[in-house]
């Protein structure tokens, strides 16, 4: 296994910054710095924009949240993200994903059932992870039934967990718990 390369800072080495950064993000999200965040505590003005970011995507964009989640997991799996996909895994499967949805797309293949939300949400991440772009029909279909709102909360989706993707790509954020379930082949 590759050693970590950003873990947990000890709170008794932070920066007066990083202390501030780490007690924002608290009283913000009710828990304590972790995963990319733990990371980006590094740079914590970053990281506190990042969290500011991530409280519109996560929690408050216009996407059913089951469609929402169904992106993060597209994006931890096209960015072979472990941490991030065993994170929302369970998340996608509470807010009424299809458990053969989630697992098709850790087979990394497309799912066979979706629903119209979905497919067209699966199509538009896809396709914008692997070409950079979308088609026009692509971006017509989203647009129908997301709006132009929708479209950017997709896009914000896929970039915003993009970035925490590479962030703990870079640093080689372990993933707690380790359960087989909640993990994709590499």
């Amino acid at each position: 296994m590759l050693t970590e390369r950003m873990p947990p800072i000890p709170v008794d080495d932070m920066s007066p910054e990083q202390r501030r950064a780490a007690e924002e993000f608290k009283a913000g999200r009710g828990h304590a710095v972790s995963g990319p965040f733990a990371v980006m505590l590094r740079s914590p003005e970053v990281m506190l924009r990042a969290k500011a970011m991530g409280d519109y995507l996560r929690f408050r964009n216009v996407l059913p949240k089951r469609v929402s989640e169904m992106v993060i997991l597209i994006t931890a799996r096209e960015w072979t993200q472990q941490y991030e996909w065993s994170y929302h895994y369970p998340m996608a499967l509470e807010a009424g994903l299809a458990r053969e949805i989630a697992d098709a797309i850790a087979q990394g293949r497309r799912p066979d059932v979706m629903g119209e939300d979905e497919a067209a949400a699966y199509d538009f991440s896809v396709e914008l992870h692997r070409t950079k772009r979308v088609s026009d029909a692509t971006y017509a279909r989203a647009r129908g039934l997301f709006g132009e709102q929708g479209v950017i909360d997709l896009v914000g989706i896929s970039g915003y967990y993009g970035f925490l993707a590479m962030v703990m790509n870079v640093a080689r954020t372990r993933v707690d718990g380790d359960e087989p379930l909640r993990r994709f082949p590499e």
